[in-house]
């Protein structure tokens, strides 16, 4: 999945998922156009939904901070993952050892979602083994929970390998021509990272950052675990309005929101890997 990205997604499966998910979606755009009333909804087509989101301060203070926080997960994931690709691409000359890495990279998704956002609540409780170690050190304990870094942490940690394999792909197509041709040239070791390599693995960082965003803006478990119910992003308040307020109408205005960001970005990346294979042309 992850090394078709940027030549476009032609998998299978991926289809499969697809053909599922858009009587879904489908669903999800009739349900905004209906009318909620006490008892429910009713099919009455109306433009009302999306009037009103435009009015609420509820909806847009949670989508800024929804957007503010994924960006920042974002930036996470390219700082760590970037050097983690670069690493599995240049320094790991042997393919058995770069498959255990990916395999070990990969084993948490093996397990829960929820049991892994729960394990990070052992770890980064005022009792928990990182504030044990920041004691032991004597700059702890520190408030590492229920708070903004605390949800940081967690989509970092879910979505890390979402950033790492697109780019690595991206490298691993270069090939170690290009460091040798910059180094003819007397390029510097961190020039020829600025300068060549990070332009021409643009696309595989685009994709690994959209890869990250999305289900960054939509997750609701790690902010509500995490964050304890502090900070209310998009996911979260579209989930109260379908189970909790029952208003589905609006919360499924919400959700086609986000679905049209999502449309945007990958837009926005189908563009930027047509750019390079146009000069190739």
């Amino acid at each position: 999945f992850f090394f078709q990205a940027e030549d476009g997604i032609r998998d299978s499966s991926v289809t499969g998922v697809q053909t599922c998910a858009l009587p879904i979606l489908v669903f999800i755009v009739l349900v905004s156009f209906w009318t909620r009333t006490d008892s429910g909804f009713v099919k009455d087509w109306t433009l009302a939904n999306y009037a009103d989101i435009f009015n609420s301060s509820t909806y847009w203070s949670s989508m800024l901070g929804s957007l503010w926080t994924s960006l920042i997960s974002v930036a996470a994931c390219l700082v760590l993952g970037f050097p983690v690709a670069y690493f599995l691409s240049f320094k790991v000359q042997n393919q058995r050892n770069q498959v255990a890495l990916f395999i070990l990279a990969m084993a948490p998704f093996w397990t829960s979602f929820l049991i892994r956002t729960y394990a990070w609540m052992v770890l980064l409780n005022p009792a928990g083994l990182v504030n044990r170690l920041l004691g032991a050190a004597g700059v702890g304990p520190a408030p590492l929970l229920y708070n903004d870094f605390a949800i940081v942490v967690g989509l970092v940690y879910a979505y890390l390998p979402l950033m790492v394999l697109p780019i690595y792909s991206s490298i691993e197509r270069l090939g170690p021509a290009v460091r040798e041709a910059a180094a003819d040239l007397y390029a510097r070791p961190l020039v020829t990272l600025w300068r060549v390599l990070v332009p021409l693995t643009l696309p595989g960082i685009v994709a690994g950052a959209i890869f990250v965003f999305v289900p960054s803006l939509g997750n609701f478990i790690v902010p509500d675990l995490l964050g304890g119910g502090k900070e209310v992003m998009i996911g979260n308040l579209i989930q109260a309005q379908f189970l909790q307020t029952r208003d589905w109408p609006f919360g499924a205005v919400m959700a086609v929101t986000v679905v049209a960001i999502m449309v945007v970005l990958l837009a926005g990346q189908a563009r930027i890997v047509r750019e390079p294979e146009g000069r190739r042309a």
